[in-house]
Order: structure tokens, then C-alpha cells, then sequence
């Protein structure tokens, strides 16, 4: 699938295809985050096949965009948009994923194409991903720097001191996306370390704010991530308001559905709640 010649309805009826990967590469390793992998979807999707300035034939070019996946547990959502946009081959990733020695690990790997940072310990995505823009401008690069994170991952504190450096350096080569879902591994986002209103939080660091209602919706992202590209003076951020585990009724809005694998009867009734959405959409 090439950026040149998709159109957006069909990324949005292809997330479905890359969500059965998804679930298929969690059951093959028997584990993963697979709630998190349904709500960041469209966000990587937009990015890799709208978005970045990215090549699978040259993924070490000086002038590619950047992107770190800062909420790292994602991973098995990572893997599906990197094996469809052709960083890497789904069968390997199937065939391996989890085993012993194989690269294909529960979080991303930097010894395999595309993938520019090791990331898991939450909270060093922004950091690095400001380091990466303020490199950017020093070098006067054009290239621009992506990372997402997880909503649960702002209560690490490295998260407000990386925001508070990138407007300082008035990086507005840096976009972040937070991944909103409001759920994390211990419950509600809320309950857990309430974040309140991130709008007026990542305003007050003097950050753009650009939110994005539906953040399951590749139309709603690719503007929000073109209002990004265009604003001039302050990193932007999108606030996607996201479902984690969206596309199945069997996992949306629930919790316990942060690291799970499903069962026999689960997978059936997934893959059948995909089928029916993807369908609703041709």
C-alpha cells in the first residue's frame, strides 16, 4: 500500500485488515497489549501512509521524518503498520514474535528497519523526540519529529520537563499525539492520576493544542496533523480522544483489556465484530 495512491476511506477500511494482524500477532506470541494497539491504530496509520516523509527502500535517509513510539507497549500495532507500509515482512513477525532471539520483541527494536528508538520505559518518548527536533533545527534539517504517547504515560514527570524544553526552543518541528483513551493498566486515567483538562495543561507549557474528537478517524488526524505542520513558533500537540480497543464491542472501554489474549470464542466474535465494521464502511 502506497501513500501516492490510497485515499482515506481506504486506510479507514484497511485499519480492520491491520487490526486481525494485530490480534493474530498477540495470539501467536500469546501476549500483548492489545487494547492500546486498537486505540493508537489510526494514529500510526495516518502518519506512515499520509503523513511522514518516510521510506521503506531508504530507511536510514539523513532527511526522513522521525517517529518514536513512546507508549512502546503499542508494539503489536507498530509491527502491523510497519509490515504493511514494507519495513518488514508480517509472516516473520507471525512466525517469531515473542521467541527466544527473535528481534520481533514486545517493544520496539532499533536493529530492525524503521523503528528509530528502543522505547517502553514511559515517559522518555517526548524527551528523546524534542532532543531529535532540536537537533533538527540546529543542523537546519528540514525534516520533523512525530511521538505518541499513552494518557497514562503524563504522570511521568520527564513528560512536562521535555514540554517545557520544546517551547522554550520553540520547536514547532515536534508534534506529539496523546493517545486519550482514559484507560490505563490500574483503571480510569482519572482514578489512577487525573489529568483533568490537557488542553489548558500542554497550553500553559505554551504548546499548540490542536484536539482531535475522534481520534479513531484518519479524516479528523490527517487535518489535525496538517494544522500541526502549518502552525509556526510552538511544538503542537494533538489530544486524541481515542477507545481503547476499538472495532469489537468485546474490548472497547475496558480495562482489563490493556494486556490480554483472547480466547477461542473472544477471537471469533472479534474477528466478526471487524468483518461487520469494515463492511459498514465499503
Amino acid at each position: 500500500m502506497t501513500s501516492d495512491s490510497i485515499t482515506m476511506k481506504d486506510l479507514q477500511i484497511k485499519s480492520y485488515d491491520l487490526r486481525k494482524n494485530i490480534v493474530d500477532i498477540v495470539l501467536a506470541g500469546n501476549g500483548g497489549h492489545i487494547g492500546g494497539d486498537m486505540s493508537v491504530l489510526e494514529i500510526l496509520m495516518t502518519l506512515y501512509f499520509k503523513r511522514m516523509n518516510i521510506h521503506p527502500n531508504a530507511p536510514e535517509d539523513p532527511n526522513r521524518d522521525r517517529f518514536i513510539l513512546s507508549k512502546g507497549h503499542a508494539m503489536e500495532a507498530y509491527y502491523a503498520v510497519l509490515a504493511e507500509k514494507g519495513f518488514l515482512n508480517l509472516q516473520d513477525i507471525l512466525s517469531t514474535f515473542s521467541q527466544y532471539n527473535s528481534p520481533y520483541i514486545g517493544h520496539p527494536n532499533n536493529r530492525l528497519p524503521g523503528i528509530e528508538m528502543n522505547s517502553g520505559s514511559l515517559g522518555h518518548g517526548l524527551p528523546v523526540a524534542a532532543g531529535m527536533a532540536l537537533a533538527a533545527k540546529r543542523s537546519h534539517k528540514s525534516y520533523r519529529t512525530y511521538v505518541v504517547m499513552g494518557d497514562g504515560e503524563l504522570a511521568e514527570g520527564s513528560v512536562w520537563e521535555a514540554a517545557m524544553a520544546a517551547s522554550n526552543y520553540k520547536l514547532d518541528n515536534l508534534c506529539a499525539v496523546v493517545d486519550r483513551n482514559r484507560l490505563q493498566i490500574s483503571g480510569n486515567t482519572e482514578d489512577v492520576m487525573a489529568l483533568d483538562d490537557l488542553h489548558n495543561r500542554f497550553a500553559a507549557f505554551n504548546w499548540n493544542v490542536i484536539g482531535v474528537a475522534d481520534g479513531n478517524s484518519i479524516i479528523e488526524l490527517d487535518v489535525a496533523f496538517e494544522q500541526a505542520e502549518a502552525f509556526k513558533g510552538k511544538p503542537s500537540v494533538l489530544i486524541a480522544n481515542t477507545v481503547k480497543g476499538f472495532g469489537s464491542s468485546v474490548m472497547e472501554h475496558k480495562a482489563n483489556w490493556h494486556h490480554k489474549v483472547p480466547s477461542g470464542e473472544e477471537y471469533q466474535q472479534i474477528i466478526s465484530d471487524f468483518k461487520a465494521r469494515k463492511e459498514s464502511l465499503l
